[in-house]
């Protein structure tokens, strides 16, 4: 049978961690200062991300007329669409940081299906995203979005 240790012989470790939730799942979040892990792509945030493009381009080239004829067709709620459309709006450097799988652990794509500002800063700063790993050599400085 095994003693408690004497108080002035306990060790103590404590890990500087939080858990966020990543679509339907947890992630571990690590300290600020840690080490530079793998990125870990949000799978379902990029699909929602190339659907979005994929929908533009066909209401762009005029293969769909209608917002309501493209959903009929890929038998999705109208409503829905419309907000996954809105993905294309994001800033270039929150999508490139997506695709690299380097956003933060805030940047859900149930968060961004809420809304969000047209102004890139703006976005910048709802989606916590002022950070280098949101940034690219393209805006400097955070230019506006075209609207």
């Amino acid at each position: 049978m095994t003693r408690p240790a004497p108080p002035d012989q306990i060790i103590t470790v404590f890990v500087p961690l939080r858990f966020a939730r990543r679509g339907a799942r947890k992630a571990i979040i690590p300290p600020a200062d840690a080490p530079a892990s793998r990125p870990r792509t949000d799978t379902t945030l990029i699909k929602a991300l190339a659907r979005a493009y994929r929908w533009k381009r066909m209401l762009d080239t005029g293969e769909f007329t209608s917002l309501a004829e493209l959903s009929a067709r890929e038998a999705i709620a109208p409503s829905y669409m419309t907000r996954v459309l809105r993905l294309t709006l994001l800033a270039p450097d929150i999508v490139e940081a997506i695709l690299d799988g380097t956003q933060g652990p805030e940047i859900t794509l149930a968060r961004v299906l809420e809304g969000f500002p047209a102004e890139w800063e703006a976005q910048r700063q709802m989606l916590d995203c002022g950070e280098p790993h949101c940034r690219s050599e393209n805006t400097p400085g955070g230019a506006s979005g075209p609207l």
